[in-house]
């Protein structure tokens, strides 16, 4: 891989990466005094309102960001930057006309999608983001458009204006409700502004920083009257988007009718009240808040691949692309192997030192969980690198297949009384277990320099599955030795906690040294790599 494109595709992933991670951990932050207002209740009504805005989100949004990336990507290595300018001018007003559209359903029926979905106490929460989906359309246009040119700033600046506005906002609001005594729908309600807020203030930001990207951009080297009509450009997108956008809504669509299966059959099928449901809901919101969290690491990297891969392939440099797919899964798994199995090992302590939640069936979801958050990986890197090579149809097939198979195993499961909501997180597993595996077949089958999956996969998995039981050891061990000392509260937990991570933390790192799991040349890929790799005598 050339140096400036290897550079560009890594600074690119590190930005995201960066991003990524600070807006996880500030979310994080924000859901555990949300928990204290909002209760297990409040969090299932906050939950459900937020679903029903991401389904509406991803049906606008999900596929123009990837389409216009590619499709700039493709034109910028080409020299035609008449087209690439006639793409946004094209994209921006019939996106923003969807979002505005998509507005007013949600602002003016909202009982509609919160009847669908089971849950009435829902529908305030809809309706404050309602305009959250015009202002992400228009910043999915420019972050579309920047990804094109890899250069990822204006992604990573939306997103962490978002996320701390939905943090204070949310938190302020919510607060200030609850000391009032509003129903817990409306509290709900108000910790979900926050997010409407934070995109409404991003969009100045955006159009700022696109302003920098034009400056760069070279003079246009083709005449106006060359370009294809609007119409065609529009034709354009929408046949690369479209695809891509029904791929990740089936997947949406499907979280979505899941909850309402969820929802349904603790009502009718344990008959339960619809409060207490939401209750049972809210368990399975703290641990897919813990569940979310490595999945934060892999998105950034899916995100940059893309761009690179498609430029790589549109210039005929098909082994590069091989390269950068190569070393995106490598990077995957030596992330997401051992931060699943780390979630496995110390759930219940987990779920004690962030919310104070130690209920057993909190804690025995999180760990089926864990699991499921390093399919969750896999599958968001597959998914990017049949995106990148033109295969982005392949997802219309393995997200319903695996959505399907996620409801059906709910609506087993949940309506058994001896299993309840604990059968959602099987639901969950299952689903991105098949979705990443059919992803992978068809890489296999049709992807040319495809990677070799073999060679990236046993190693990591050795090292981690080490790493955890490290992880539960030492845990065991310093949570017995320290309860004279410190006992068991949750000031104590946080240090066992504290202890075990850093033990297991080490470990990993140590195995994959000794074991040349990670070697120079997955050093070289890093920045300043080579010194790294010198100082750790890796060779």
């Amino acid at each position: 891989m050339p140096e400036s494109r290897k550079q560009n595709f890594l600074k690119g992933a590190a930005i995201l990466a960066a991003t990524s991670i600070i807006a996880r951990v500030i979310g994080l932050v924000y859901r555990i005094p949300m928990f204290r207002i909002l209760g297990h209740a409040g969090m299932g009504i906050f939950q459900t309102a937020h679903l029903a805005y991401t389904l509406i989100l991803t049906l606008c949004t999900a596929g123009i960001s990837v389409a216009l990336s590619r499709m700039i990507s493709s034109a910028n290595e080409e020299g035609k930057t008449s087209l690439i300018k006639r793409y946004f001018s094209v994209s921006l007003p019939a996106f923003m006309f969807l979002g505005l559209a998509a507005t007013a359903f949600m602002f003016f029926f909202p009982n509609v999608l919160a009847g669908i979905v089971r849950n009435p106490y829902a529908a305030p929460g809809i309706r404050l983001l309602a305009p959250a989906v015009f202002f992400m359309c228009i910043i999915a246009i420019y972050r579309g458009y920047a990804q094109g040119f890899e250069n990822m700033i204006p992604t990573a600046t939306s997103q962490i204006v978002e996320v701390v506005c939905r943090t204070v906002f949310g938190i302020a609001i919510a607060s200030m409700l609850f000391g009032r005594r509003y129903d817990m729908q409306y509290v709900a309600a108000g910790a979900n502004i926050g997010t409407t807020i934070g995109l409404g203030l991003a969009i100045p930001a955006m159009v700022y920083l696109k302003k920098k990207i034009d400056k760069r951009v070279s003079n246009p080297s083709r005449a106006r009257s060359d370009l294809p009509s609007r119409a065609t450009v529009l034709r354009n997108i929408i046949s690369v988007s479209a695809p891509i956008t029904l791929g990740a809504s089936f997947m949406v669509i499907a979280n979505f009718l899941d909850t309402t299966v969820v929802l349904g059959r603790l009502q009718s099928g344990l008959g339960l009240p619809a409060y207490e449901a939401n209750a049972y809901l809210g368990m399975f919101t703290l641990g897919a808040t813990v569940f979310n969290l490595p999945p934060a690491l892999i998105v950034p990297i899916s995100v940059s691949i893309i761009p690179a891969i498609a430029s790589a392939i549109s210039s005929g440099r098909r082994g590069m692309a091989g390269n950068i797919m190569q070393s995106s899964l490598k990077i995957v798994n030596l992330l997401a192997m051992p931060a699943a199995i780390g979630i496995m090992a110390l759930a219940q302590p987990i779920l004690i030192a962030l919310f104070n939640d130690s209920y057993q069936t909190t804690s025995t979801m999180l760990t089926i969980l864990g699991a499921a958050s390093f399919f969750t990986c896999l599958q968001l890197i597959t998914t990017a690198i049949l995106q990148a090579t033109g295969h982005e149809r392949v997802t219309m097939l393995t997200f319903p297949i695996g959505g399907a198979a996620m409801i059906a195993l709910d609506y087993i499961l949940v309506g058994n009384p001896n299993i309840g909501i604990i059968g959602s997180a099987f639901g969950t597993l299952l689903c991105y277990v098949i979705i990443s595996l059919l992803n992978i077949t068809f890489i296999l089958k049709r992807v040319k320099d495809r990677p070799k999956f073999g060679g990236v996969f046993v190693k990591p998995l050795l090292c981690s599955a080490v790493m955890g039981v490290a992880a539960y050891s030492v845990y065991g061990v310093v949570s017995r030795l320290g309860y004279n000392v410190l006992g068991s509260g949750r000031m104590a937990v946080v240090a066992y906690l504290a202890i075990a991570m850093i033990a297991a933390a080490i470990v990993y790192f140590v195995l994959i040294i000794v074991t040349r799991t990670l070697t120079r040349d997955d050093m070289l890929l890093l920045p300043k790599g080579e010194k790294l790799a010198d100082l750790l005598k890796i060779r």
